[in-house]
């Protein structure tokens, strides 16, 4: 197990007991830890003092159900991220180590992939890009506050569900006021400052994960179905780049997808050179036609 998925499991447990937990407890509570009892107190040691480092408020006190009293461990929802939070115990984890700024090289500052290495190598630590916007729309979605700021020249006004860095960039999910339906952003397209606009209204849903969306699936526009017509000794490949393909009656294959992002989209269906043809619908095609012309 990682490092990462050990903290996580450490911080989902002490948020979500009611009483104080002592080690004894908490090394047969958390996944992660080693049996034997000195690897595991030399273990807990390095893991309270990550979690110090990232401010996560750990209390010591002592448990009332131990006689003679023995200290326990605990984590403050409230002090954590504050009295309103919609979050469960793991995804308060998630989201306070996926986003906190912490010193575990010794030299630069940044957001910290903490299960970056192997497994068994808990000094392999990769390093993502982290700012004062990012902690900002952190702050919004924790604290259940909508926002506002200019995206792709328009004010959008949103509600932040969820931060993602994936594809080397973060995103942010939420729900879009105006256009009453959730949307993803790529956050260093964001244009001005972000302002606070009150409380957040909408409830949370599921959102998909950037990491698993290809690149035309990744913009903040209404879908558009597009279906692209490959010649049958591409079909292999077709099906690897648009994760599916249908037979068509006269011998050739059809993929349809879902377009948000359309200069994405023509990348893709550049790959197969002249051995596939966007058939619909008439913009997109006419958007591939226009950037073949200015190529030649």
């Amino acid at each position: 197990m990682s490092k990462l998925e050990r903290l996580l499991n450490l911080t989902a447990a002490l948020l979500d007991s009611a009483v104080p937990l002592t080690a004894e407890q908490i090394q047969r509570r958390v996944t992660g830890y080693p049996p034997e009892r000195s690897a595991f107190r030399r273990m807990f040691e390095r893991d309270k003092a990550d979690l110090r480092e990232m401010n996560v408020p750990l209390t010591i006190a002592p448990d009332p159900d131990t006689d003679p009293p023995v200290d326990g461990y605990l984590i403050n929802r409230s002090e954590y991220v504050g009295a309103d939070v919609r979050f469960e115990p793991d995804e308060l984890a998630a989201l306070h180590l996926a986003t906190n700024l912490v010193r575990l090289d010794g030299a630069e500052r940044g957001l910290v992939k903490l299960g970056g290495g192997a497994a068994d190598d808990e000094s392999q630590i990769g390093l993502i890009p982290f700012d004062d916007l990012l902690a900002t729309l952190v702050s919004a979605a924790a604290g259940q506050r909508a926002v506002r700021f200019t995206y792709s020249d328009a004010e959008r006004t949103v509600e932040p569900w969820r931060l993602s860095f994936a594809k080397g960039h973060w995103y942010l999910s939420g729900w879009d006021r105006l256009r009453e339906d959730d949307r993803l952003y790529r956050v260093d397209r964001l244009d001005g400052p972000i302002r606070d606009v009150g409380k957040a209204e909408h409830p949370v849903t599921n959102t998909s994960d950037p990491g698993s969306l290809r690149g035309w699936e990744l913009g903040d526009s209404d879908p558009v179905a597009a279906v692209v017509k490959i010649d049958p000794d591409h079909a292999a490949w077709a099906h690897h780049v648009f994760g599916g393909v249908e037979p068509s009656p006269d011998g050739s294959f059809v993929a349809r997808v879902q377009v948000r992002n359309i200069e994405a989209f023509r990348s893709a269906v550049i790959t197969f050179l002249d051995h596939a043809e966007i058939v619909s619908p008439p913009a997109i095609r006419d958007d591939m036609v226009r950037w073949l012309e200015a190529q030649s």
